[in-house]
């Protein structure tokens, strides 16, 4: 008998082998043939008919001994993607009807699963009824797998016939029948996108309508639909959608047979969050290590500055970073409740209290600065695969900071990047000019050696596929934040350091620029361990390069293309996987094999997937060289660049307005990337210039020095400048001119509006930094605000009178009195680089003066408002604000 589209019939207990899940069949079998298949007895032929009337209501079916009748196909919602089975997808009992509670009050029904007991739950939310069947006749006492009599139950397990399940990621105040899935008897459930640990679809999914296919047009409605208390699936307030799962790093073994993946998992509450470390083979779960139970650490450390996730090459260890455990710590005035159900026995024999410090839990931890307030001591800890012990690493110098480890040749040690933490910690994230060095400690005499010159900044040390040489970036000077590196390459064996690629002063002509990647990836080696391949930015270009380790000659694998900009993703067995795009054009996965050495020009690029181009964008690069009045004497000669985005084909040129922005940073740069905001304001018909003035990165070290000192005058002086030339050559609308800018682009914003108030319309500013003198005391970084006004920086000393004043004079709120200009202003209250305190001041000086403004207050947003709400919010009140100022 062939079950009609949308319905089923579930095993009941009798019809299951022993220990097995509960399953659905695809077909309808004789209730005979469903038993021989389980591997017992063949009960009475009409117990399953019984079974469904009694659920069901509906007429038994009579004895007859001509034909036994099929029992009649049921309204069944098929749960996929919780047990995979041979016959399909499992469902979930969750307890009795509280019609059957009463008659079972006595002798509670057993677990069709583990033969016991089944307390049902207090309460359920209404809309779900499990009905139970009518009674199964005795078994036979032979046991299937052997000779040993079963063990009889003390009543006859129930049959459960469920009705609609519910999501528990929903409210448990609402009805939520999943949608179902026609399916056939040969094809197994569908694999949804769903969490691998609980099989269940993610929050996210959800949320987005992914967690169950939807009907489509041409197939027919679910069957739960007609059920009642089927309802259109709604979200759970934020408050009540309590349990979540995040992964937060994973990484393959070195055979590529297993993968080690760190979770996070928990509620909302306080102490409710947990980390888990699995181990997965293929899709079979090995091993999971609960850490947050085994109290050895704190969180362990997932970003890209500490975080790490190694295996070793035995494949038996697992090394991460992880917050060092602190000690307990209470109040003064903290007491214990009294047990008054303990006896004076046990009263007597009070275990010893918990070693708690009294007066400590106020005490202020220093931590790494912006979006790593949480991290404060990093340790490296051991997991033992087999045995599940972890151990935390001793050896490690007390005024570093650990991390980006990995396990050294032979499993004998570990190799790892330290970081001076004395006398207080600085903000780390994009701050590459932090002191560190390169350390190995022996796992056996518990030795740490120095590999590098200590007195400069590494980052990403890479190991050889041959597990022969170390590769590393190292920047050579601790003045900018970030600058043009150098590749060096240290040998295991010979214990010999050298300098692969060195500091590129100045591009000249089409040549190499320089290397100004903050991290190499993870996978960055060449399959013969002579090649390293990275992506850096080339002035306005992001492109991939190939360094030959033993000669040093640095060759474009993507030179030559369409002027977009490239970023690898990683390299295994020399085959590449690449991310394009280009301010038209979203990003595209391309993989390619690496030539061998010499053919480098020859690279092939495959697309794994074709994306058109966005219509109506048209881009390009400008060339700008400042005039004679605003050369950097000490840096002569040097250019910048502006990417340009307009409308394709705009019916008067002269009527669109343009939007300006500068970077942050301000050693950064645009690349010529797919960039959300300008492709749609550009689509919304504005044309948008982006400026990587002198000192962005891909320029060379020099025009990177030429900046500090200089903030103020030569970046705003080149915005400037490019925008009159732009304005001049496109012959856009002048009186329609509008800025956006964040961090130091919201510096450089709010210079431009007070030093040339009469070129723009409108301004939008993102954390920007108003006043540097003020913020000296109270940012992450006060060491950005010494070396960018042009002094060096000293952590055993204050500024003079004469700092104080030179940071105030190149600070945008000089130019209060001249600002007319309405501004909107966008601050995260959690910021730690550029504190919101920044534009509340320049908010309440141009209030004072009756300037347009408008202030938005984002209170759990950090620098970056980077959180999908914040990020939304703030475009579109952008584009509102434009629209207001600059008109339609």
């Amino acid at each position: 008998m062939e079950v009609p589209p949308g319905q089923g019939l579930a095993l009941c207990s009798e019809c299951r082998p022993r220990g097995g899940p509960e399953r659905t069949l695809l077909s309808a079998p004789e209730p005979r043939e469903i038993h021989a298949a389980a591997g017992s007895a063949p009960p009475h032929p009409h117990a399953h008919a019984h079974a469904h009337a009694h659920a069901h209501r509906l007429p038994a079916p009579h004895s007859s001994q001509g034909s036994t009748p099929d029992p009649p196909a049921l309204p069944f919602i098929l749960k996929d993607s919780l047990v995979p089975f041979r016959s399909g997808p499992a469902l979930r009992v969750l307890g009795p009807c509280p019609s059957d509670r009463a008659a079972s009050a006595s002798q509670p029904p057993l677990n069709p699963f583990s033969r016991r007991p089944f307390y049902p739950p207090r309460s359920r939310a209404p809309g779900f009824r499990f009905h139970r069947a009518a009674p199964s006749p005795p078994r036979s006492n032979a046991s299937p797998l052997g000779k040993r009599p079963r063990t009889q139950p003390t009543a006859p397990p129930p049959t459960w016939l469920v009705r609609p399940w519910r999501d528990p990621l929903l409210s448990p105040t609402q009805d939520f029948s999943l949608p179902g899935r026609v399916l056939s008897p040969s094809r197994p459930a569908p694999c949804q996108r769903s969490s691998p640990i609980s099989r269940r679809p993610r929050p996210s999914q959800i949320a987005a309508g992914q967690g169950r296919r939807q009907p489509g047009p041409s197939q027919a409605p679910p069957p739960e639909a007609s059920l009642p208390g089927a309802s259109t699936p709604r979200l759970a307030p934020a408050a009540e959608r309590r349990l979540w799962n995040v992964r937060l790093l994973s990484r393959e073994s070195p055979s590529g047979t297993m993968k080690a993946v760190l979770r996070k998992a928990g509620g909302t509450g306080p102490g409710e969050e947990k980390q888990f470390l699995e181990v997965w083979e293929k899709n079979r779960k090995l091993k999971s290590f609960n850490l947050s139970a085994l109290e050895k650490h704190g969180p362990v450390y997932e970003d890209d500055c500490f975080g790490c996730l190694s295996w070793s090459h035995s494949e038996t260890h697992l090394l991460y970073v992880a917050e060092k455990k602190r000690p307990k710590a209470e109040s003064f005035f903290q007491t214990k409740a009294l047990d008054v159900s303990a006896s004076d026995d046990e009263i007597a024999r009070l275990k010893k209290p918990d070693q708690a410090i009294k007066g400590d839990q106020f005490v202020f931890y220093e931590d790494w600065g912006e979006n790593m307030v949480s991290k404060s001591i990093p340790v490296l800890c051991v997991l033992d695969v087999e045995s599940g012990n972890i151990s935390v690493l001793e050896g490690v110098p007390e005024n570093v900071s650990p991390g980006q480890a990995f396990w050294a040749p032979g499993d004998a040690g570990v190799v790892f990047v330290g970081w001076w933490h004395e006398p207080f910690r600085l903000g780390i994230r994009f701050c590459t000019n932090r002191r560190s060095a390169l350390y190995y400690v022996d796992l056996i005499g518990g030795k740490c050696e120095l590999l590098s010159d200590d007195s400069l900044a590494v980052s990403s040390p890479r190991l050889s596929p041959d597990q022969c040489r170390i590769v590393y970036l190292q920047y050579p000077s601790l003045i900018p934040h970030h600058q043009c590196s150098q590749l060096c390459l240290y040998d295991w064996y010979t214990k010999v350091t050298s300098v692969v690629v060195d500091v590129v002063p100045r591009q000249l002509g089409e040549n190499f620029s320089g290397i100004y990647c903050s991290l190499l990836p993870l996978g960055c080696w060449s399959a013969d361990s002579q090649r390293v391949v990275f992506d850096s930015a080339q002035r306005s270009r992001q492109d991939l390069f190939a360094v030959d380790t033993q000669v040093g000659t640095v060759t474009s694998l993507t030179a030559g293309g369409s002027g977009g900009s490239w970023k690898l993703l990683t390299i295994d067995q020399d085959l590449m996987v690449a991310q394009f795009s280009t301010p038209s054009l979203p990003p595209t996965l391309k993989v390619g094999f690496l030539p061998s050495a010499g053919k480098e020009q020859s690279m092939l690029w495959v697309s794994l997937e074709e994306a058109e181009p966005i219509p109506d964008i048209h881009w390009g690069i400008r060339v700008l060289q400042p005039p004679p009045e605003q050369e950097n004497v000490q840096y002569a000669g040097l250019d910048f660049e502006a990417i340009l985005l307009q409308p394709g084909n705009p019916p008067d040129k002269t009527q669109v307005p343009m939007v300006v922005m500068p970077h942050g940073g301000p050693h950064s740069s645009f690349v010529t990337a797919w960039m959300l905001f300008p492709a749609m304001l550009c689509k919304m018909g504005f044309a948008v210039l982006l400026v990587n003035y002198r000192g962005s990165t891909g320029f060379g070290q020099d025009s990177i020095l030429s900046l500090p000192g200089n903030v103020g005058h030569q970046d705003v002086k080149d915005v400037q400048f490019a925008v009159e030339q732009v304005l001049q050559e496109e012959h856009f609308d002048a009186s329609h001119v509008a800025l956006m800018g964040g961090s130091h682009g919201g510096f450089i914003s709010c210079h431009l509006i007070g030093q040339y108030p009469e070129t723009y319309r409108a301004c939008v500013a993102r954390n920007p930094v108003i006043n540097i003198a003020s913020m000296l005391g109270s940012t992450d970084i006060p060491d950005w605000c010494v070396v960018e006004a042009g002094f060096p920086f000293s952590s055993d000393c204050l500024p003079d009178l004469s700092v104080w004043a030179e940071m105030l004079d190149k600070s945008p709120i000089k130019y209060i009195p001249q600002v007319k200009t309405p501004l909107l202003l966008m601050l995260g209250q959690e910021d730690r680089r550029v504190p919101f305190k920044q534009g509340m001041e320049y908010y309440r000086a141009l209030k004072t003066r009756n300037v347009p403004v408008r202030l938005l207050l984002y209170p759990k947003s950090t620098h970056a408002l980077s959180e999908v709400e914040v990020e939304s919010d703030s475009f579109m009140n952008a584009v509102l604000w434009l629209r207001t100022h600059l008109g339609s």
